[in-house]
């Protein structure tokens, strides 16, 4: 299918969407990004590309470098993982305190904050240099070694990060945490600091649309048994406590950060990206999620 009509169709649809969201401001370095911002890059696994509007800008990734830090800990831990982190929705704020005490420290699944805090300390358990081991493991699956972390955000998110210490004070005190709490949080800090464009999230995730294999690099990252979980867990759990009205709408497996940016899979097809820094009320994009909807029913593609 040419994509390239469905996306500049997408791109004129969306415009009366835009100043019905808000910048996400409780991270001062994001409450610069100009709200107008907008793109949308797919990549197939057949290894063609369609993009419109800012698709090659970087951006902050935020939460959507949970979707790697993930992949990284299945790698490094296997099953193991699954010992101190649960699978299932949250129903809650990502950043909810109040459901991690009365489940005794065990956070409901990987892509809510204290998920993502226990993640980051098994990679911080197996690799000499957490951060330096993430963003390594973003230049194998990009094969691009420019992408960076960005380090106004990550000491602007470590300035006001007080839940996020919060959270992993909690899990600490649960004795789920192994390493140093402010070593956890400077790892998370600075993966969530990732800057990476519409581009290079849809080329990145293609082993998520491929059973675990990455078409472009050539290289196995997950089995495909382990690509299939983890696509279950974005459908569910990938957009917080929205994941029941985005699969409604768009239904497809997705990881969303306040950034703005979204990265959708389709198994066996393609995968999307899109960013729009204005936000809705979960903390998801606007108007990224309104170019999802638009694009799985102009295409008629979703999983279901």
């Amino acid at each position: 299918m040419n994509y390239q009509p469905i996306l500049d169709e997408i791109a004129e649809e969306i415009k009366p969407y835009f100043g019905r969201g808000k910048v996400a401001d409780y991270i001062p370095a994001l409450a610069q990004v100009p709200p107008t911002k907008f793109g949308i890059a797919i990549q197939t696994v057949d290894g063609e590309v369609f993009t419109v509007g800012d698709a090659a800008e970087r951006f902050s990734t935020q939460s959507v470098s949970k979707l790697f830090t993930l992949t990284l800990a299945i790698k490094l831990v296997g099953e193991k993982l699954w010992e101190r982190v649960g699978r299932e929705p949250s129903g809650n704020p990502f950043n909810s305190l109040v459901q991690l005490e009365y489940e005794q420290g065990i956070p409901r699944n990987p892509f809510i904050n204290a998920g993502a805090h226990i993640v980051t300390d098994h990679i911080c358990s197996h690799t000499d240099n957490g951060a330096q081991s993430i963003l390594d493991f973003i230049h194998t699956i990009t094969n691009d070694k420019t992408i960076a972390y960005d380090p106004e955000v990550a000491q602007s998110e470590k300035e006001t990060g007080h839940r996020n210490a919060a959270l992993a004070n909690f899990l600490k005190s649960f004795g789920r945490l192994d390493n140093d709490v402010q070593t956890v949080l400077n790892v998370y800090y600075q993966h969530c600091s990732l800057r990476m464009s519409c581009l290079d999230l849809a080329r990145a995730t293609l082993y998520l649309a491929n059973g675990g294999f990455h078409p472009l690099t050539g290289q196995r990252i997950l089995t495909r048994s382990q690509a299939k979980r983890v696509n279950s867990l974005l459908l569910t759990c990938g957009l917080y406590d929205a994941v029941g009205d985005f699969a409604f709408r768009v239904g497809l497996p997705a990881k969303s950060g306040v950034g703005g940016g979204i990265v959708a899979i389709m198994p066996r097809m393609l995968t999307i990206a899109v960013w729009s820094p204005e936000l809705n009320e979960p903390g998801n994009s606007l108007i990224g999620t309104k170019a999802l909807e638009l694009f799985t029913i102009k295409t008629g593609q979703s999983i279901f």
